[in-house]
């Protein structure tokens, strides 16, 4: 097990009790916050729903007067249901899908719309930018993150290629912390749910000189036993401990300048492990334990066989320094960030430790970015800016397979990208809007491939992506617009290619071109808002991710390729409503039909001597992955107020439909295959494998809070029950075949089961 719960358990009953102590014991000043975060609840609370104010666009404007499909998601509709990380986001807006990816630290596998990269490699660039204060995170390593201390979230859907750039096809997830309020405040929970989760998060805010500096402290510990089972002694498995901490520094000599200062650390320890969903006919069902083989997708999965334990750890730090300096004429933004990590796993992936890789890795990205914001003339604004971006990482792995060393990957990545970008809003008159922009991007990566490789290899790509957007208000409680947008994602090389001609093959930008009509409604006098928006897709030159058997000492090799293009049309929509007061309800539909087009792949093929041939496989009939058709949710809050106390109950049901995770032909072809021998005729793949599939999902949450006062200052206290999972619905959260024809195995890592939890926080 990781970490020691006893001495955690102590140390977060010692935090809960210090808070609550000065919580109580707070200054009548406390009571008086002036604060950004003060300001910011009260523009995002306010009684007209439409109201909330949302910076998609780089600027502070109410949500339903943005020409984008956003769904700002309200940090109380999280902590109600006891939200741990971004995971739980999905499903809350139209088309948004996120799980999490086994094989790399917080990694996550994110789709909005149909469009994802699934791969934990930091040599890819994830499909969708996820921002933290204004900073991209380069890898979609580091990007399943914790939540707390949260003052915004927004879930842009759509290409945002020119006010976010490079590798956001897809969309954004932009995520805001509270800026520290230079008042005397803070708030603390303690948290405790089923399979031996135990967690504990605070935020202290300190003011050092009155109105002029103040540091904001902040904590979050969570730890957990884990739900998978051993498949002899049913102990826990997948534990993990995550320690998050650091300190903001706020300076606002003067109401035109403030910079803030943001040092955080964060070290995880955890345990990786993944069910086998092996079947007769894999290269290596014949020597796993009996049950490891043939066992289903549902209540299998979350037994695990494994040949040894698997401890990995994540550790990262960055600073960041966010300026915002307001000249009169100008508004001057400047964000400059610097995040290095490093971490090492060990993965027996399903095999009972027949097959064991160990990959130890080190990251580190840099970026600035400065925007300049203002007004050109009456009824035009703008934002204009420069951006720079650089990483480097390097992966050793090595591998064994059947006890024998296997080699290994030595990879060594370097890249850079500059981009200049303009984004305009002009009233060409009273009730229509003229909003567009262009960046322009380069791109240039190197790598280094120290085993097979003896000179290193280098690529560059340039782009420029326009976008344009015409809106008409008839009245004040209706907008409609229309969007043409351009996405890019750069290109690249095969960071785990095992061959030099792999290695030494780049693959080409991916691009985007959207499609999008739009209305925004507000009804009984703000109490509701309707929000809509369809859209049609041309996604080209795809990058995609394959395992595929190779002539190497692993047997198999991880290259991408630009295979194919796609088509996918799709509606959304997004309802608020507060029928009576207290009562908040909210919807969120989101339809998305995609098919590729021109999938065609090579594809080795092994017979039973021991032979190869090369034969192309259309993939352009199976389904594209993290591509559920429906995504649906409704959730639903009712205070109640019980003298001083407020008595908050919550429910929310998401549905996500059935969905692939991987191209992954299905199996049960192999035999036609060799039967039809070697041929230039690109074999029809009807279907991925099904066990790549996921399972319709019926998420049911519950909740009931109660929302008292401490003392007179206007400090409170909330203690908190919930259940998530109500239904205990059960499948893989990921799955995955390693290799075609043969396959050599196959593993997934079950979604989270049915949990009980309780918390008691306290704010003052």
């Amino acid at each position: 097990m990781i970490g020691t719960i006893s001495k955690s358990r102590r140390a977060t009953l010692s935090g809960a009790a210090a808070l609550a102590a000065i919580a109580w014991a707070a200054p009548a000043a406390a009571q008086d916050q002036a604060g950004d975060q003060a300001k910011t609840s009260e523009a995002s609370t306010g009684g007209e729903l439409g109201a909330i104010i949302v910076t998609a666009r780089r600027r502070s404007e109410t949500l339903q007067n943005t020409p984008v499909a956003i769904t700002a998601i309200q940090p109380a509709q999280l902590e109600a249901k006891g939200t741990l990380d971004i995971g739980d986001l999905q499903g809350t807006a139209p088309n948004l899908l996120i799980t999490q990816q086994p094989t790399g630290s917080s990694a996550a596998n994110i789709s909005i719309r149909g469009i994802a990269f699934a791969d934990v490699e930091k040599s890819f660039d994830p499909a969708v930018g996820i921002y933290v204060d204004d900073v991209y995170i380069g890898t979609s390593t580091g990007q399943y993150l914790d939540f707390f201390d949260i003052d915004s979230i927004e879930v842009l859907r759509g290409p945002q290629g020119t006010l976010f750039g490079r590798n956001t096809i897809a969309g954004v997830i932009t995520i805001q912390r509270t800026k520290p309020t230079m008042t005397f405040s803070g708030k603390g929970e303690a948290s405790v749910s089923s399979y031996g989760t135990f967690g504990f998060k605070g935020v202290l805010n300190v003011p050092l000189i009155e109105d002029k500096l103040g540091v904001k402290l902040f904590e979050f510990h969570q730890q957990t036993d884990g739900y998978q089972k051993h498949y002899l002694t049913r102990q826990n498995l997948g534990a993990s401990n995550t320690e998050n901490y650091g300190a903001a520094i706020r300076f606002r000599p003067n109401s035109s300048l403030d910079m803030i200062l943001t040092l955080e650390k964060q070290d995880q320890k955890f345990e990786s492990y993944m069910g086998s969903t092996m079947i007769p006919g894999d290269a290596f069902c014949n020597f796993v334990p009996a049950g490891a083989c043939g066992g289903n997708l549902t209540d299998d999965i979350y037994t695990v066989y494994k040949g040894i334990d698997s401890p990995g750890f994540y550790k990262a730090k960055a600073a960041t320094l966010n300026v915002d300096w307001n000249t009169g004429p100008v508004d001057i933004t400047s964000v400059t960030s610097y995040r290095k990590s490093r971490e090492h796993v060990v993965f027996d992936i399903g095999t009972n430790g027949l097959f064991i890789a160990d990959r130890p890795q080190t990251y580190k990205q840099f970026s600035q970015e400065l925007r300049f914001a203002g007004d050109l003339f009456n009824g035009f604004d703008y934002v204009a800016g420069l951006y720079y971006f650089e990483s480097d990482y390097e992966l050793d792995q090595t591998t064994t397979v059947f006890g024998a060393p296997a080699g290994g990957i030595h990879a060594i990545g370097h890249s850079e990208s500059y981009a200049g970008f303009v984004d305009f809003n002009w009233q060409l008159l009273d009730t229509v809007r003229l909003s567009g922009g262009g960046r322009y991007t380069h791109d240039r990566k190197r790598y280094r491939f120290p085993l097979i490789l003896t000179d290193p290899v280098s690529e560059s790509w340039s782009k420029f992506t326009p976008k344009v957007t015409l809106d008409w208000r008839p009245n004040d409680a209706v907008m409609l617009y229309g969007t043409w947008s351009r996405g890019y994602r750069s290109g690249g090389f095969s960071g785990r290619a095992g061959t030099p001609f792999s290695a030494s093959t780049p693959y080409d930008p991916e691009t985007v071109d959207s499609f999008e009509v739009g209305a925004k409604t507000k009804w009984w006098d703000g109490r509701m808002t309707f929000n809509v928006a369809a859209f049609y897709t041309d996604y080209k030159d795809i990058q995609q991710s394959s395992v595929i058997t190779a002539a190497n000492a692993q047997g198999n090799e991880t290259i991408v390729v630009n295979a194919a293009g796609a088509k996918i049309k799709g509606i959304e929509a997004d309802l608020a409503i507060e029928p009576i007061d207290r009562l908040n309800l909210r919807a969120a539909l989101g339809y998305t039909d995609s098919k590729f087009k021109g999938f065609i792949i090579g594809q080795p093929i092994t017979q039973a001597d021991g032979s190869v041939f090369l034969r192309p496989l259309d993939y352009s009939a199976v389904d594209p992955i993290f591509a559920p058709k429906w995504t649906v949710s409704v959730n639903g809050d009712y205070t109640i107020p019980v003298g001083q106390v407020d008595v908050t109950l919550s429910a929310g049901y998401r549905y996500i439909a059935a969905y692939d995770q991987q191209i992954a032909p299905d199996p049960a072809l192999y035999g036609q295959l060799l039967t039809e021998g070697a041929s230039d005729v690109p074999f029809i793949v009807p279907r991925n494998d099904p066990r790549v599939r996921s399972d319709p999902q019926n998420l049911v949450d519950l909740s009931i809070s109660a929302v008292f006062p401490m003392n007179e200052t206007g400090a409170k206290a909330r203690v908190t029950g919930f259940v998530r999972n109500v239904l205990d619905d059960r499948g893989p959260s990921f799955s995955f075949a390693v290799a075609a024809y043969p396959n050599l195995w196959h593993y997934a890592v079950p979604r989270e089961p049915r949990v009980f939890g309780a918390s008691f926080g306290i704010e003052f």
